[in-house]
């Protein structure tokens, strides 16, 4: 074997060394690619029962809270009704104020209302059945 007169002669010792320090490394790498392809294969085992677990869990959450909300629903709208009773009479109370303050201004400026124009039309019927008569 030639070599250049810097560099120490490498011995057959030491290239099996080397040899086997390389076969000690290429056989870890493979390992640590084994126990890679392992976690991964465990992991989506995993995943999947994590996943059913977790639907499960839900499902059982979701029956748990259904009956309160629903009664939490239930009350909620009750009072929603109660408010919807009260304001409905409200409205009607300030209509009702509203048409007697509307008549009473109106009456004010000389406008008659419906009962006075009733009247009036009932007088004027009878008055032309009355001329109708003396033809």
């Amino acid at each position: 074997m030639a070599h250049k007169d810097n560099e120490t002669p490498i011995s057959d010792s030491a290239n099996e060394q080397a040899h086997q320090l390389s076969d000690k490394i290429k056989e870890s790498a493979r390992q640590i690619w084994l126990a890679g392809l392992g976690a991964y294969n465990k992991a989506e085992e995993d995943t999947g029962k994590i996943f059913e677990k977790l639907v499960k869990e839900g499902e059982e959450l979701e029956s748990a809270t259904r009956g309160a909300v629903e009664k939490r629903f239930k009350a909620v709208e009750g009072k929603v009704e109660g408010v919807r009773g009260k304001a409905s009479n409200t409205f009607g109370k300030l209509e009702s104020v509203f048409d007697e303050r509307v008549s009473d201004a109106l009456e004010r400026l000389g406008i008659p209302n419906k009962k006075t124009l009733e009247a009036l039309e009932a007088r004027i019927e009878a008055l032309e059945k009355e001329l109708k008569k003396k033809k």
